[in-house]
């Protein structure tokens, strides 16, 4: 009952910030104009989404402040994540407003990780793919001084993880963000399932559990506005931060990694393969955008935005719930197929665009 209590408050409240935020950006001037490169809407579109996400999670959190305390995160991880969150959104207006270099861009999302990693989060172990037991990361420690009250240290393998994951999620769903609807529903399926996971008896985690469910509560709450045709978009910060976010919940809830690679592959893989294909023109993978995704491919086809994106979110939480019921060596089985299908979609698509020269 506590947790269907915080999903409608949460949806309530993130239905009203947006409402609110898309009239301050068309106030402002704080719009998104369409071009024919990339973006397909056909009028300015307000921006700021993201930060009606941003706003709606915290307040959320900070409300029910007393349930994020029970587990092993005390209030310096949770304002690690808060600051990182707060950066990231610093970061997205500017560029929104001012079209930063991709340079500039970078250096937001590198703060928000050492934010993270200053306040002490850090992975102890994750389960060994290929058979029984873990693979434990915090082997080697170097203090690094005190951060409000507590000492910190950099625990090589583990922040190294935790550095790429996050760079690698935030960035997944930055480029994944070309559709309306499609990255906020695909990071709501995969705080979802991360909920079920965090509210079974086996792994049971109540503050995991309720952070998971305010961010799927506030993505669904936008998703509202966001869904096709869109009448706000989520912005440069937004997008990023649904990335910083579930990555963060996928670590401190005992290195789900697994679970939301399930349900990001696609997106995940596609990026990939958008920086390999990027490079190899000579452009810059993270600036230069064009209609090389899948998702466009996939529009390209005739379908409509919104059958894309329902697409991405049947593939979405078929393999993120089938996380519920495998075992480590079940997911990476689950993870290669799911890279096959991938793979083959991308050579279908590639092989398509050359006959088409």
């Amino acid at each position: 009952m506590f947790y269907i209590k915080v999903f409608l408050v949460t949806i309530v409240l993130s239905l009203v910030s947006t409402y609110v935020l898309k009239i301050i950006a068309q106030k402002i001037g704080l719009t998104d104009k369409p071009d024919k490169e990339r973006k397909f809407h056909k009028k300015e579109t307000a921006l700021l989404g993201g930060a009606a996400i941003f706003f709606t999670f915290f307040i959320v959190l900070y409300f029910f402040r007393s349930h994020l305390l029970v587990g092993d995160l005390n209030y310096v991880h949770w304002l690690g994540v808060f600051f990182g969150a707060l950066i990231l959104m610093i970061g997205g207006f500017l560029d929104d407003k001012f079209d930063l270099s991709a340079t500039w861009q970078i250096i937001f999302p590198v703060l928000a990780i050492l934010a993270v990693i200053a306040s002490g989060i850090n992975i102890e172990k994750i389960s060994n793919p290929l058979g029984g037991g873990f693979i434990y990361l915090d082997a080697i420690k170097i203090p690094l001084g005190e951060v409000f009250g507590q000492i910190t240290y950099f625990v090589i393998f583990s922040d190294l993880l935790i550095f790429f994951w996050l760079i690698g999620m935030m960035y997944t769903t930055k480029l994944l963000d070309g559709v309306d609807g499609l990255v906020t529903g695909v990071t709501s399926i995969g705080a979802l399932i991360i909920f079920f996971f965090t509210v079974s008896e086996r792994y049971y985690q109540p503050d995991i559990a309720l952070a998971s469910i305010v961010l799927a509560a506030a993505c669904l709450g936008f998703l509202v506005f966001n869904w096709h045709p869109a009448s706000i978009f989520l912005g440069e910060g937004g997008s990023l931060f649904l990335g910083f976010a579930l990555g963060v919940i996928a670590i401190i809830s005992g290195g789900k990694f697994a679970v939301a690679l399930l349900v990001m592959v696609i997106p995940i893989l596609d990026v990939f393969w958008t920086i390999v294909r990027r490079l190899s023109g000579g452009k810059n993978p993270f600036k230069f955008a064009d209609r090389g995704h899948l998702h466009f491919k996939i529009l390209d086809t005739g379908i409509g935005a919104r059958k894309t994106v329902l697409i991405y979110y049947v593939v979405s939480l078929t393999f993120g719930l089938s996380a519920l019921f495998l075992q480590s060596r079940g997911k990476v089985y689950a993870l290669s197929l799911l890279t096959l299908v991938m793979i083959f979609l991308l050579i279908f698509f590639y092989l398509g665009d050359k006959n088409k020269v």
